[in-house]
C-alpha cells in the first residue's frame, strides 16, 4: 500500500472516531486524545490531519452534511412535483437532524463551534444549491410565477435556517422540527399558483 492510500485509511478512521465522539459526547466532552484512541492512531496522526479539535469537527461537520444531502435528495425523489419535493425534502432534513448524530453535531455543536457565519456558508454550499435548482424547477413546471429565484431562495433558506435553530434550542427537536416541515409545507402552498 502507498503513502497516500495509508494517509487516507488513517484520515478516513480518525473522522469516524471523531464523528461518533462528538455524537456522544458533544464537541466540549470529547478530546483528541480519545480521537486518536478510538481511531487507533497516534494523537501525532490526529494533528498531522488536523491541526486543532475546530479543524477536525468542522471536517466532520462537512462530511454529514454531505451525507444528510444525499438523504433529502433520495427522500423527495418519489414527489409528485418540485414544490412536493421540498416539502418532502424539509421533513426529512429534520426527522433526520433530531436523531444521532446529526442533532448534536449540526444543530447543538455546529452553530457553537463554527460560528453562525460558518455554520451558514457551509449550510448553504449544501443545501443552498438544492432550494434555487428546486425553484426553477418549480418555475419550469408552472407551479410558480415567473420570478427571480434568488430572493426567493435566500428567503426559503433563511426561514429553514431559523427553523434549524429553534430545533437545536429545543427539549424534542423531532416535534418541533415537524412543526416547522408543516409551517414550511404551508409557505409554498401559499406560493404555489392556482389553476386558473
Amino acid at each position: 500500500m502507498r503513502q497516500a492510500e495509508r494517509s487516507e485509511l488513517t484520515r478516513k478512521a480518525i473522522l469516524e472516531a471523531a464523528r461518533q465522539l462528538f455524537a456522544d459526547q458533544g464537541f466540549g466532552g470529547a478530546t483528541m486524545d480519545e480521537v486518536a484512541r478510538a481511531a487507533g492512531v497516534a494523537k501525532g496522526a490526529v494533528y498531522h490531519h488536523f491541526s486543532t479539535k475546530e479543524a477536525l469537527f468542522e471536517a466532520v461537520f462537512e462530511q454529514i452534511s454531505a451525507g444528510l444531502v444525499t438523504e433529502v435528495v433520495r427522500s423527495g425523489a418519489g414527489a409528485k412535483d418540485a414544490l412536493d419535493a421540498m416539502v418532502v425534502g424539509t421533513r426529512a432534513y429534520f426527522e433526520i437532524c433530531s436523531g444521532p448524530p446529526y442533532r448534536q453535531i449540526m444543530l447543538t455543536d455546529g452553530p457553537a463551534v463554527l460560528g453562525w457565519q460558518r455554520w451558514r456558508e457551509i449550510d448553504a454550499a449544501h443545501f443552498g444549491r438544492m432550494i434555487p435548482a428546486a425553484l426553477t424547477a418549480a418555475i419550469d413546471q408552472g407551479l410558480l410565477p415567473q420570478q427571480p429565484v434568488e430572493p426567493l431562495a435566500r428567503l426559503l433558506l433563511g426561514a429553514a435556517s431559523e427553523a434549524a435553530a429553534a430545533c437545536a434550542a429545543s427539549t424534542d427537536p423531532r416535534a418541533v422540527g415537524l412543526d416547522h416541515a408543516a409551517a414550511f409545507q404551508a409557505l409554498l402552498d401559499g406560493l404555489r399558483r392556482r389553476p386558473s
